[in-house]
């Protein structure tokens, strides 16, 4: 299968991130705040049935979460996710060519096994333009009236330029978080992230 060019991968990334904002209802808590030509906030909770320990081994084995759709190679097998501060969110493929191909989509900047995880990159067409973005995954128990449940959050904060048209982009932003927040939702409580 000849790999498509990363622009071309951007903007398949981009128009799939609408399709899936539009078609795709959330079963969690979903919003999207902030939201302004130089930023905007997406947040996806939801209480999970698992324990963050078990939550965490599942966020950890992000190439099995991660839809395709949304990588350059086309393929999530080809991303690796170093869980540690300075680790890397990253994709290695080779083309029908044999030519070699990487991408940084993110950086680890803190790790805290079984509660916390915090990357900070562009995914996707945001890359291209040099904005902020820091995703947290947290898997969390929880407190009071909820002490016997457990939840699962995934806040993206995305930062830039007025230039960069952020609020233009965030419905399809938001779409394409959501879906990986319902992949790993899956993956947790099925072990099955489809």
């Amino acid at each position: 299968m000849k790999s498509a060019s990363p622009g071309r991968s951007a903007s398949r990334w981009l128009l799939t991130g609408v399709i899936s904002c539009l078609l795709t209802t959330q079963s969690a808590h979903a919003d999207t705040t902030a939201v302004s030509s130089s930023g905007f906030t997406s947040s996806f909770r939801a209480e999970i049935k698992a324990a963050p320990a078990q939550a965490w081994a599942a966020v950890v084995q992000l190439p099995r979460w991660w839809n395709s759709s949304h990588t350059y190679s086309g393929n999530a097998a080809n991303l690796s996710l170093d869980a540690q501060a300075g680790g890397c969110m990253c994709e290695r493929w080779r083309d029908a060519a044999g030519a070699s191909h990487s991408v940084q989509h993110a950086q680890v900047l803190l790790a805290q096994e079984g509660r916390v995880l915090r990357l900070n990159g562009g995914f996707g067409p945001l890359q291209d333009l040099a904005v902020v973005g820091v995703l947290t995954i947290v898997t969390a128990a929880g407190t009071g009236a909820d002490a016997d449940k457990h939840f699962l959050r995934m806040t993206y904060r995305v930062a830039g330029g007025a230039e960069a048209g952020l609020d233009k982009l965030a419905p399809a932003v938001d779409g394409v978080i959501g879906e990986q927040f319902k992949r790993l939702k899956s993956l947790i409580e099925t072990g099955n992230a489809n």
